[in-house]
């Protein structure tokens, strides 16, 4: 017997079945560092439009985690399809080096400064703690394939972003936006430095919540006749920080609201009328009555003494900021301890009265809680007050309350002198929300999120404590406490000797050395800034310096959070500076949680590090997860949904192998038939692909990465996998090699492999990158300098595309009829079967123009097609109309091609082959219009 296995074209490809990602791709990465690929992307670029996404620094300390990686992967997948449609895409990395975390860490290793080291020595080794945190975190994000300018990314630590940073603040300065101010800001106890609304995260809290009464110390009814003879009344306060109570210097009503004297036992007290049944309720006072009522505005200036400071008389005063919604509708004022208090107590010439100190300890003129600490001292201010019988009723509650971002510490609030930029002068306030109406947001809830934010923001304090950040640079008049008049000048000078010699050179200089002879009548300003200031200026030290960028950016891209935070601070000093927003375009992603919608945590021992799943299933495998998952919402990854993706990544793959295999011996210059020459079916699959790129680039322009997941998915799974590479197997394994039934199906499936690599390329890097490797004709560069494939106009068909649609629906209604007789053991597989399909009109017109190739399509040794009344043993299908009649072949069966064919043995040479096979091994064979 003949062995005809050799006049097979059989698969063959150097790209492998097993994605090995963990092993390979570093040696991929590595070839890209060689090749330095980013910078073959810029050379390919050059000239095209540009597409400008500016990255939001992460913090230079720790390990990446899994948020960060989903961060960096978006923004990689929309600089590579961006360059697929013809854009100069520069990606600029950078870090945040600046701030407390790391002072925090270099005090661990080197102690707090002034014990063991002095300042500048300090800031040295926080520059060297940053740099090597940076180190690591590059690597890691180098790792998940992220292509970008490694080697020149920006630090806000560098002396030339220091040195604009300092610029950005006198342009600030100049535009009449910064100004010096007492009043409470966020303080952070633990690390004696006022915090940024930005750095402030709100967690649960058990605190006292505590009714306290201030007796009201003159005759109520001089002011309000309707409360005349009640005797002595007690106003009722509630708070749930009994250690603002020293502080108290006002009680707060609203002038429009209801208050009523209510009578209980022998006691009056005075409140709400809207809350008084809540109040009463709460202490178990069942029995009670109204025995007087009055607007808040009668009451306006009554003397009410403090409950515990016997020679502190307190006045009631008026704001809109009390409410009735909870509480008493009495609200207990301290202006260095609310912001709220601050501003009601101001408009009545109340002033501050500095009861606490940096640490937290109350000053030395603080009468009863002299040396004693904020969050120790609630017990002893309840002792006091029931001692002296001023407190009405306790509990605690759990509530969300104010916590450092860095320490994770309960924050106070704290009147100090800080320097705030205010958004006040020059009708700003209207020229932000106009800003943000300009800018387009995805997804577009993100814009009515962060117009509440700003809208509500009180001013920013841009000021800190702290040794290792930007320093203000700024000289304040001694007496006056005016800036210096040559500001601009000095800002512009100092911001020159940062350049050359970093921060230090403002640290370690006299004010002599900058202000000559006028040095005595002023004095450097000690703060340093904000480090949201740092990052929230890298529109105007990052975009508005570097050649290779413009500003405004085309697109900011972070986290849900970065609204009150980035976003945010990137707006202020946008448009304080230039009165332009620092962006076109907003996308927020998602956080990451675990597969119950739970926030990862250590506690919860449900946190999936970016390093492990990238060293156990590949980066790829972790990319194709972030594509596949709706980023606009919470974003699950587990162990189990990482097992799931790695399983539709083996179909994608082993879809690509299929078609390389297939492309063996083809020579995309001299082998690619012009489309009058192709199989229809071969038309009809590329004209499918085109219809699918555009789909595709639509979904890429609008950030819909898991929309493209799902049609690339399902394309490979249904039009491919389900039918396409199924029905020309039959033609590529038995044609002759050269012949134009293969070489059609050839440049098809050229065709698919450069339209999908490109459309893969942004999402499945490294995976695209060895398809490019594997492709016939060895194309030179990337798939990363590519553009979009181009696809030739459509091409008439004999079949339309709605009729292969009705075909596609057919073969997977025959396959359903085919598996039912397969199971019952009346057939093996589809070539053991011959099929009759009946149905009639349109349907039938189509199914009957295939002819003899209908089996092909089938993948059955007979296919026919009748128009007359279906046979009893034929199946009704889904499809109206249609039935579908299953026989066993019983032809004998063809040695080479397995079809079961009437002709088989009809040769004298070829005893055990059919004529087609005959015909194939001895010339070109039959050239097929269809299938």
């Amino acid at each position: 017997m003949t062995d005809y296995k050799s006049t097979l074209n059989l698969p063959n490809t150097e790209f492998p079945m097993k994605a090995n990602l963990a092993q390979r791709e570093p040696t991929i990465l590595k070839k890209w560092q060689e090749a330095n690929v980013y910078q073959a992307v810029r050379e390919a670029s050059k000239g095209r439009p540009k597409f400008i996404l500016h990255d939001g620094p992460p913090y230079a300390n720790g390990d990446i985690h899994i948020g960060h990686a989903v961060n960096k992967i978006l923004k990689d997948f929309i600089i590579k399809s961006k360059t697929l449609s013809g854009f100069d895409v520069p990606y600029i990395p950078g870090w945040d080096c600046h701030g407390l975390p790391i002072e925090n860490q270099v005090e661990k290793k080197v102690g707090k400064i002034g014990d063991k080291v002095d300042a500048k020595t300090f800031r040295q080794k926080c520059r060297e703690y940053a740099t090597k945190q940076v180190a690591g975190q590059k690597q890691d994000f180098m790792r998940l394939g992220v292509l970008a300018d490694w080697d020149k990314p920006y630090l806000t630590m560098a002396p030339d972003m220091e040195a604009n940073t300092v610029r950005a603040l006198g342009k600030i300065v100049s535009n009449g936006y910064l100004e010096r101010g007492y009043k409470p800001v966020y303080w952070s106890v633990p690390v004696r430095s006022a915090l940024a609304e930005a750095e402030v995260e709100y967690k649960e809290k058990t605190s006292f919540a505590i009714d306290v009464l201030f007796e009201v110390t003159e005759d109520l009814s001089a002011k309000v006749p309707d409360l005349s003879g009640l005797g002595s009344v007690f106003v009722i306060i509630w708070t749930t920080t009994p250690w603002t109570l020293p502080a108290n210097l006002a009680v707060s009503l609203n002038a429009e609201v209801d208050y009523v004297v209510v009578q209980a036992g022998a006691k009056r007290y005075l409140v709400a009328e809207a809350l008084h049944q809540q109040v009463m309720a709460r202490a178990g006072i069942e029995s009670f009555e109204i025995v007087g009522r009055c607007k808040g505005e009668a009451l306006e200036h009554v003397k009410l003494q403090h409950p515990f400071y016997d020679d502190r008389q307190v006045p009631v005063i008026l704001g809109d900021h009390v409410t009735t919604d909870a509480g008493t509708g009495c609200v207990h004022t301290a202006p260095d301890h609310g912001v709220d208090d601050f501003i009601v107590s101001k408009r009545y010439g109340i002033e501050t009265l500095n009861t606490v100190d940096d640490g937290g300890i109350y000053n030395d003129h603080v009468p009863l809680f002299a040396g004693q600490h904020v969050y120790k001292v609630d017990e002893a201010i309840l002792d006091l007050l029931k001692e002296r019988d001023r407190l009405f009723h306790q509990t605690t509650i759990k509530h969300q309350y104010p916590h450092c971002w860095r320490s994770k510490m309960p924050l106070i609030f704290r009147a100090t002198p800080q320097w705030f930029i205010t958004v006040k002068p020059n009708d700003m306030e209207r020229k932000l929300a106009e800003a943000i109406d300009t800018v387009e947001w995805v997804p577009d809830w993100g814009k009515e999120r962060i117009a509440g934010m700003v809208a509500n923001s009180p001013d920013w304090c841009v000021s800190r404590q702290r040794t290792w950040g930007v320093p203000i640079t700024l000289f304040v008049h001694k007496q006056t406490q005016e800036l210096h008049p040559d500001t601009q000048a000095l800002i512009e000078k100092v911001a020159q000797a940062i350049e050359e010699q970093g921060m230090d050179a403002w640290f370690e200089a006299s004010v002599e050395d900058f202000l000559g002879s006028e040095a005595a009548d002023y004095e450097k300003v000690s703060d340093t800034l904000d480090v949201w200031f740092d990052s929230g200026v890298t529109h105007f030290s990052v975009l508005g310096a570097r050649e290779e960028l413009h500003f405004p950016a085309d697109l900011y891209l972070e986290g849900s959070d970065q609204h009150r935070g980035w976003f945010q601070s990137s707006l202020k000093t946008s448009m304080t500076i230039s009165e332009k927003a620092p962006y076109k375009q907003v996308l927020t992603h998602g956080f990451t949680v675990d597969e119950h919608g739970r926030k990862m945590s250590k506690s919860e021992k449900n946190v999936l590090p970016p390093q492990k799943v990238i060293n156990d299933i590949g980066a790829d495998v972790l990319r194709l997860w972030v594509a596949a998952t709706d980023y606009s919402a919470e974003m699950r990854v587990s162990d189990e949904i990482l097992k799931r993706t790695a399983d539709s990544y083996r179909r994608i793959r082993n879809t690509v192998r299929f078609i390389l295999a297939n492309l063996d011996g083809f020579d995309p210059q001299t082998d690619c038939l012009e489309a009058s020459q192709r199989v229809a079916i071969d038309q009809w699959i590329i004209d499918r692909a085109r219809q699918l790129q555009e789909e595709i680039i639509s979904a890429y322009d609008q950030y819909q990465f898991h929309l493209i997941y799902q049609k690339l998915h399902n394309f490979c799974v249904v039009d491919l996998g389900g039918f396409y590479l199924d029905i020309i197997k039959d033609r590529q394994y038995t044609t002759a090699a050269n012949s134009q039934a293969r070489r059609s199906a050839q440049t098809a499936l050229y065709y698919l492999a450069q339209a999908i690599c490109r459309w893969i390329a942004p999402i499945l890097s490294f995976t695209a990158d060895e398809i490019w490797e594997a492709m016939p004709g060895k194309p030179s560069g990337t798939p990363f300098t590519q553009t979009w494939f181009e696809f030739e106009p459509s091409s008439y068909s004999a079949i339309s595309p709605a009729q292969w649609f009705d075909v596609v629906e057919v073969k997977q209604a025959v396959n359903k009829v085919i598996e039912e007789k397969r199971k019952a053991g009346e057939v093996g597989k589809s070539l053991t079967a011959n099929v009759t399909l009946f149905v009639k009109g349109e349907l039938y017109q189509t199914l009957a123009s295939f002819e003899d190739e209908l089996r092909f399509i089938f993948i059955t040794s007979k296919a026919a097609v009748s128009d007359q009344e279906p046979s009893d043993a034929a199946v009704k299908t889904d499809i109206d109309g249609l039935f579908v009649l299953v026989e066993a072949a019983t032809a004998d069966r063809c040695e080479r091609c397995w079809h079961h064919r009437d002709d088989v043995g009809s040769h004298e040479h070829h005893p055990s082959l059919c004529g087609r096979c005959v015909e194939n091994v001895e010339g070109d064979g039959e050239v097929r219009r269809y299938a």
